[in-house]
Protein backbone atom coordinates (compact mmCIF):
# COMPACT_ATOMS: atom_id res chain seq x y z
CA UNK A 1 0.00 0.00 0.00
CA UNK A 2 1.39 3.61 -1.16
CA UNK A 3 2.59 5.94 1.53
CA UNK A 4 2.00 3.99 4.51
CA UNK A 5 4.11 4.35 7.76
CA UNK A 6 3.79 4.31 11.37
CA UNK A 7 4.59 7.26 13.29
CA UNK A 8 3.79 9.26 16.60
CA UNK A 9 0.76 11.62 16.52
CA UNK A 10 -2.98 11.31 15.70
CA UNK A 11 -4.27 9.59 12.64
CA UNK A 12 -5.32 12.11 9.96
CA UNK A 13 -8.24 10.90 7.97
CA UNK A 14 -9.77 13.19 5.21
CA UNK A 15 -13.10 12.71 3.90
CA UNK A 16 -13.55 14.09 -0.13
CA UNK A 17 -17.48 13.99 -0.66
CA UNK A 18 -20.33 15.91 -2.54
CA UNK A 19 -22.33 15.72 0.68
CA UNK A 20 -20.28 16.91 3.64
CA UNK A 21 -23.22 17.18 6.13
CA UNK A 22 -23.89 13.71 6.20
CA UNK A 23 -20.95 13.14 8.35
CA UNK A 24 -21.71 15.96 11.02
CA UNK A 25 -23.66 13.86 13.40
CA UNK A 26 -21.77 10.70 13.18
CA UNK A 27 -18.82 12.13 13.82
CA UNK A 28 -20.23 13.74 16.72
CA UNK A 29 -21.10 10.80 18.61
CA UNK A 30 -20.02 7.57 20.53
CA UNK A 31 -16.48 6.11 19.82
CA UNK A 32 -15.55 8.88 16.98
CA UNK A 33 -16.01 11.62 19.11
CA UNK A 34 -14.17 10.29 22.06
CA UNK A 35 -11.09 9.57 20.01
CA UNK A 36 -11.36 12.75 18.17
CA UNK A 37 -11.00 14.48 21.89
CA UNK A 38 -8.25 12.40 23.09
CA UNK A 39 -6.40 13.93 19.48
CA UNK A 40 -5.96 9.81 18.63
CA UNK A 41 -7.56 11.03 15.52
CA UNK A 42 -7.87 13.86 13.47
CA UNK A 43 -10.93 13.83 11.05
CA UNK A 44 -11.52 16.81 8.19
CA UNK A 45 -14.61 16.96 5.86
CA UNK A 46 -13.61 18.00 2.47
CA UNK A 47 -16.63 19.83 0.11
CA UNK A 48 -15.60 18.60 -3.61
CA UNK A 49 -18.08 21.06 -4.66
CA UNK A 50 -15.32 24.01 -3.33
CA UNK A 51 -13.11 23.36 -5.78
CA UNK A 52 -14.70 23.91 -8.83
CA UNK A 53 -15.25 26.65 -11.32
CA UNK A 54 -18.31 26.33 -12.67
CA UNK A 55 -20.94 28.87 -11.66
CA UNK A 56 -23.32 26.48 -10.30
CA UNK A 57 -20.47 24.01 -8.32
CA UNK A 58 -21.55 21.03 -10.46
CA UNK A 59 -19.45 18.26 -10.09
CA UNK A 60 -21.43 15.62 -12.40
CA UNK A 61 -21.84 15.02 -16.08
CA UNK A 62 -23.55 12.76 -19.07
CA UNK A 63 -20.97 9.72 -19.66
CA UNK A 64 -19.66 9.77 -22.84
CA UNK A 65 -20.73 7.35 -24.97
CA UNK A 66 -24.05 7.58 -23.61
CA UNK A 67 -26.56 5.83 -20.65
CA UNK A 68 -28.17 6.19 -17.56
CA UNK A 69 -26.96 8.19 -14.56
CA UNK A 70 -24.40 10.70 -14.14
CA UNK A 71 -20.68 11.17 -13.39
CA UNK A 72 -18.54 12.80 -11.14
CA UNK A 73 -15.97 15.38 -12.66
CA UNK A 74 -12.36 14.81 -12.28
CA UNK A 75 -11.12 18.50 -12.24
CA UNK A 76 -12.74 18.94 -8.63
CA UNK A 77 -11.56 15.66 -7.42
CA UNK A 78 -8.20 15.76 -8.30
CA UNK A 79 -7.56 19.41 -7.19
CA UNK A 80 -9.28 18.73 -3.59
CA UNK A 81 -7.36 15.85 -3.53
CA UNK A 82 -4.08 17.35 -4.18
CA UNK A 83 -4.93 19.99 -2.14
CA UNK A 84 -4.98 17.67 1.19
CA UNK A 85 -2.07 16.00 -0.14
CA UNK A 86 0.33 18.97 0.15
CA UNK A 87 -0.45 18.67 3.89
CA UNK A 88 -0.57 14.66 3.96
CA UNK A 89 2.14 13.94 1.71
CA UNK A 90 1.87 10.05 3.34
CA UNK A 91 -1.57 9.74 2.88
CA UNK A 92 -2.94 7.32 0.62
CA UNK A 93 -5.99 7.48 -1.76
CA UNK A 94 -8.65 5.12 -0.62
CA UNK A 95 -12.14 4.95 -2.84
CA UNK A 96 -14.92 3.06 -1.85
CA UNK A 97 -16.58 1.06 -4.14
CA UNK A 98 -18.31 -2.37 -4.49
CA UNK A 99 -15.68 -3.25 -7.03
CA UNK A 100 -12.97 -2.62 -4.05
CA UNK A 101 -11.36 -5.24 -1.83
CA UNK A 102 -13.40 -6.36 0.60
CA UNK A 103 -13.06 -4.86 4.15
CA UNK A 104 -11.55 -7.19 6.57
CA UNK A 105 -10.70 -6.82 10.34
CA UNK A 106 -7.08 -7.57 9.08
CA UNK A 107 -7.60 -4.40 6.97
CA UNK A 108 -8.90 -2.04 9.33
CA UNK A 109 -5.71 -3.08 12.14
CA UNK A 110 -3.44 -2.17 9.24
CA UNK A 111 -5.35 1.40 8.52
CA UNK A 112 -5.33 2.32 12.33
CA UNK A 113 -1.46 1.58 12.17
CA UNK A 114 -1.08 4.06 9.23
CA UNK A 115 -0.37 7.57 9.26
CA UNK A 116 -3.60 8.62 7.82
CA UNK A 117 -5.56 8.34 4.41
CA UNK A 118 -8.08 10.11 1.98
CA UNK A 119 -11.52 8.41 1.97
CA UNK A 120 -13.24 9.53 -1.45
CA UNK A 121 -16.59 8.76 -1.65
CA UNK A 122 -18.19 8.27 -4.92
CA UNK A 123 -22.07 9.33 -5.87
CA UNK A 124 -24.29 8.60 -8.80
CA UNK A 125 -22.60 6.09 -11.18
CA UNK A 126 -19.55 6.92 -9.44
CA UNK A 127 -16.43 8.85 -10.59
CA UNK A 128 -14.19 9.38 -13.74
CA UNK A 129 -12.11 5.97 -14.63
CA UNK A 130 -9.26 8.78 -14.49
CA UNK A 131 -9.54 9.17 -11.11
CA UNK A 132 -8.93 5.64 -10.26
CA UNK A 133 -6.14 5.80 -12.58
CA UNK A 134 -3.94 8.28 -11.66
CA UNK A 135 -5.30 9.58 -8.11
CA UNK A 136 -6.60 6.73 -6.17
CA UNK A 137 -4.37 4.50 -4.42
CA UNK A 138 -6.77 1.30 -3.44
CA UNK A 139 -10.06 0.67 -3.68
CA UNK A 140 -12.63 -1.22 -0.85
CA UNK A 141 -15.63 -2.47 -0.12
CA UNK A 142 -17.88 -3.37 2.34
CA UNK A 143 -20.00 -5.77 0.80
CA UNK A 144 -21.18 -7.09 -2.29
CA UNK A 145 -24.47 -4.46 -2.88
CA UNK A 146 -24.53 -1.53 -3.84
CA UNK A 147 -25.61 2.03 -1.75
CA UNK A 148 -26.48 5.51 -2.95
CA UNK A 149 -22.77 6.38 -2.35
CA UNK A 150 -19.27 5.82 -0.58
CA UNK A 151 -20.56 8.33 2.67
CA UNK A 152 -22.03 5.40 4.42
CA UNK A 153 -19.41 2.74 3.83
CA UNK A 154 -16.79 5.82 4.59
CA UNK A 155 -18.50 6.09 8.07
CA UNK A 156 -18.45 2.24 8.18
CA UNK A 157 -14.71 2.61 7.84
CA UNK A 158 -13.74 5.07 10.50
CA UNK A 159 -15.85 3.50 12.68
CA UNK A 160 -14.00 0.00 12.61
CA UNK A 161 -10.61 1.81 12.09
CA UNK A 162 -10.86 4.05 15.68
CA UNK A 163 -11.43 1.80 18.21
CA UNK A 164 -8.44 -0.13 17.28
CA UNK A 165 -6.24 3.05 17.84
CA UNK A 166 -4.46 2.49 21.20
CA UNK A 167 -5.96 4.36 24.25
CA UNK A 168 -9.24 5.17 22.42
CA UNK A 169 -11.44 2.42 24.10
CA UNK A 170 -12.09 2.17 27.73
CA UNK A 171 -11.01 -1.18 27.93
CA UNK A 172 -8.52 -2.21 25.38
CA UNK A 173 -9.02 -6.27 26.44
CA UNK A 174 -12.33 -6.25 24.89
CA UNK A 175 -10.29 -6.07 21.59
CA UNK A 176 -8.84 -9.23 21.85
CA UNK A 177 -11.90 -11.10 22.34
CA UNK A 178 -14.26 -9.88 19.41
CA UNK A 179 -15.75 -11.17 16.40
CA UNK A 180 -12.44 -12.14 13.76
CA UNK A 181 -10.17 -12.13 15.74
CA UNK A 182 -8.47 -15.45 14.94
CA UNK A 183 -10.82 -16.11 12.37
CA UNK A 184 -13.65 -17.13 15.09
CA UNK A 185 -17.05 -15.14 15.83
CA UNK A 186 -17.63 -13.63 19.35
CA UNK A 187 -18.82 -15.74 22.11
CA UNK A 188 -22.44 -15.05 23.89
CA UNK A 189 -22.52 -12.15 26.41
CA UNK A 190 -24.78 -12.01 29.61
CA UNK A 191 -25.56 -9.52 31.99
CA UNK A 192 -28.06 -8.55 34.79
CA UNK A 193 -30.54 -9.91 35.51
CA UNK A 194 -29.52 -13.44 35.89
CA UNK A 195 -32.87 -14.87 35.25
CA UNK A 196 -34.86 -12.60 33.06
CA UNK A 197 -38.47 -13.78 32.89
CA UNK A 198 -37.80 -17.96 32.94
CA UNK A 199 -34.45 -17.38 30.82
CA UNK A 200 -31.78 -18.35 33.02
CA UNK A 201 -27.83 -17.23 32.23
CA UNK A 202 -25.63 -20.36 31.85
CA UNK A 203 -24.57 -21.44 35.17
CA UNK A 204 -20.78 -21.65 34.54
CA UNK A 205 -20.84 -17.88 33.80
CA UNK A 206 -21.49 -17.24 37.70
CA UNK A 207 -19.81 -20.26 39.07
CA UNK A 208 -16.40 -18.63 39.91
CA UNK A 209 -14.64 -20.32 38.30
CA UNK A 210 -12.08 -18.64 35.91
CA UNK A 211 -10.86 -21.63 34.31
CA UNK A 212 -14.64 -22.67 33.30
CA UNK A 213 -15.39 -19.63 31.82
CA UNK A 214 -12.51 -19.38 29.37
CA UNK A 215 -12.91 -22.73 28.57
CA UNK A 216 -17.06 -22.40 27.88
CA UNK A 217 -16.32 -19.39 26.10
CA UNK A 218 -13.72 -20.73 23.72
CA UNK A 219 -15.74 -23.45 22.89
CA UNK A 220 -19.24 -21.04 22.39
CA UNK A 221 -16.52 -19.27 20.49
CA UNK A 222 -15.96 -22.31 18.05
CA UNK A 223 -19.70 -23.24 18.29
CA UNK A 224 -20.75 -19.66 17.12
CA UNK A 225 -18.20 -20.18 14.40
CA UNK A 226 -19.22 -23.17 13.18
CA UNK A 227 -22.90 -22.90 12.49
CA UNK A 228 -22.55 -19.39 11.19
CA UNK A 229 -19.23 -18.60 9.44
CA UNK A 230 -17.72 -22.05 8.94
CA UNK A 231 -15.87 -19.91 5.86
CA UNK A 232 -13.68 -18.75 8.70
CA UNK A 233 -12.50 -21.34 10.01
CA UNK A 234 -11.69 -23.30 6.66
CA UNK A 235 -9.81 -20.07 6.32
CA UNK A 236 -7.84 -20.30 9.08
CA UNK A 237 -6.38 -24.25 8.52
CA UNK A 238 -5.42 -22.89 5.23
CA UNK A 239 -2.98 -19.68 6.80
CA UNK A 240 -1.72 -22.99 9.31
CA UNK A 241 -1.12 -25.16 6.30
CA UNK A 242 -3.47 -27.65 6.71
Amino acid sequence: MKGFSVEKGPLYIDIVTLFPNFFKSPLQESIIKIAQKKKAVAITVHNVRDYTVDLHRTCDDKPFGGGPGMIMKPEPIFKCVEMVRRKRKKSCVIYLTPQGERLSQKKLKKLSQSNGFILLCGHYEGVDQRVRDYLVDEELSIGDFVLTGGETPALCLIDGIVRLIPGVLGNNESLKRESFQNNCLDHPHYTRPRTFRTYAVPEVLVSGNHRAVEMWRQQQSLLNTKTKRKDLLVNKSRKKGH
